[in-house]
């Protein structure tokens, strides 16, 4: 009876590493790159696409973005990419927010690489000198030292950002807000070091909580952007530096960087966003996540951080934001999976994850500035449009927060067979 129930453990086992060894991981651009089917009957039968239902997908985000672009993979295929305006798969646009996720990730490898700093991981409080410089001390606001890291990376820690402001779901306003865009990623006005004066008037200030710790969710760039001080801190190196350590290289991204190139007063990387990535690697980044966060034979990023990544966050119970994602456990988009997940940026960019349906979505958006190698630091690429003339004239035709959402349905509702 032992050695029966022995062989059947063996075959469990033999069958579990087969299925391993058989997770499909695309090899650099430079290489080959993703797998692709370009017709549509085998688009069909190895994905269940219907490929038509992705060209309306296409057409509809057309109205949304000046430039832009639809990238799909299902089952480890690359069944569509298509472009338009200044998207190109050599593009590498300053993708805003997007790059917010890509931080969250790093503070979770970072978690891993020093266990002995992080004994309780997310709900290790951080705001002391083990985790921060001498010039983040004193700290601008006392209750600062009870906020958690997984308040710090779900914006629940009280840091002032953008209104409206939600406690559990309900929406609220506060005054002053936080600072935004470029000026959330600069060290002293994310610490609440300086308010940003405009016109002699403090228009942002991250000075004091608007809430204790838990208390709230405020969508705060400059929470995000404190973390990636953490971590300069900690690492010993900038985030981009670290990045391309502990993530580019393991997935083989072409060029990349972060952007905000044009603002002076961003003396380090940009934590709050700005990377600029090629769509193709874009895409790595939802398969590494749609993968629990192993790539080949290696686990990149925590396996329990990427669950975490996925769905409602016990750091945040006030709006469906985890750590750096939009999630949908909690079936707060009806229309769309549950096991939904994206990271939106400003220009109406979008990476979107669904484990259920094996899918990765990249939504590519962009103002025409974001492309700028001014912006990005990266000279265009020779095989990417320099001009969008066929879109001069352009205006939206598509909500901006409606097309987030309506760009995953489209693309989830032509998968015929699921």
């Amino acid at each position: 009876m032992k050695s029966r129930t022995l062989i059947i453990a063996l075959i469990l086992l033999a069958y579990s590493l087969l299925g391993f060894a058989q997770v499909y991981y695309p090899q650099p651009d430079s290489r080959g790159g993703w797998r692709t089917l370009v017709d549509s009957v085998e688009i069909m039968e190895k994905t269940g696409i219907d490929i038509q239902k992705l060209n309306e997908a296409f057409e509809y985000i057309k109205g949304s973005t000046k430039n832009g672009g639809l990238l799909v993979v299902r089952n480890g295929w690359l069944v569509y990419e298509n472009y338009f305006g200044l998207g190109h798969r050599e593009a590498t646009p300053n993708l805003a927010s997007c790059g917010k996720s890509f931080t969250s990730v790093a503070v979770g490898m970072l978690i891993e690489q020093y266990p002995e700093l992080f004994p309780e991981r997310l709900d290790q409080k951080i705001f002391n000198p083990r985790y921060f410089p001498d010039d983040a001390f004193p700290l601008s606001d006392p209750m600062m030292e009870e906020i958690k890291l997984g308040q710090l990376l779900s914006f629940s820690a009280g840091i002032r950002g953008n209104n409206p402001v939600f406690i559990h779901h309900n929406p609220h306003t506060i005054d002053p807000v936080g600072p935004d865009g470029w000026q959330a990623m600069v060290d002293e006005y994310a610490l609440g070091k300086k308010d940003v004066v405009v016109n002699g008037k403090v228009r942002y200030s991250a000075k004091t909580l608007w809430c204790e710790p838990g208390g709230g969710y405020s969508y705060a760039t400059a929470s995000i952007h404190i973390a990636s001080i953490m971590l300069r801190f900690i690492a010993g190196v900038e985030l981009q530096e670290y990045l391309d350590k502990h993530l580019a290289s393991e997935l083989g991204w072409g060029q990349w960087n972060f952007a905000y190139r044009d603002q002076p007063m961003i003396k380090h990387t940009p934590g709050g966003g700005g990377i600029a990535l090629r769509a193709t690697d874009m895409l790595r980044f939802g398969y590494l996540m749609l993968n629990n966060g192993r790539w080949n034979d290696k686990q990149v990023i925590p396996e329990w951080y990427v669950t975490h990544c996925s769905r409602m966050s016990p750091y945040n119970m006030h709006y469906p934001y985890s750590l750096q994602f939009d999630v949908n456990s909690n079936g707060y988009w009806p229309e769309i999976p549950r096991d939904a997940y994206w990271k939106s940026g400003s220009g109406n960019h979008c990476i979107y994850i669904v484990p259920s349906l094996h899918l990765v979505v990249w939504k590519l958006g962009g103002r025409d500035g974001q492309y700028d190698s001014a912006n990005t630091g990266i000279p265009v690429h020779p095989q990417a449009p320099r001009t969008n003339d066929d879109r001069k004239g352009w205006k939206a035709t598509v909500d901006q927060e409606e097309a987030i959402i309506q760009t995953l349905k489209m693309v989830v509702d032509a998968i015929i067979y699921k």
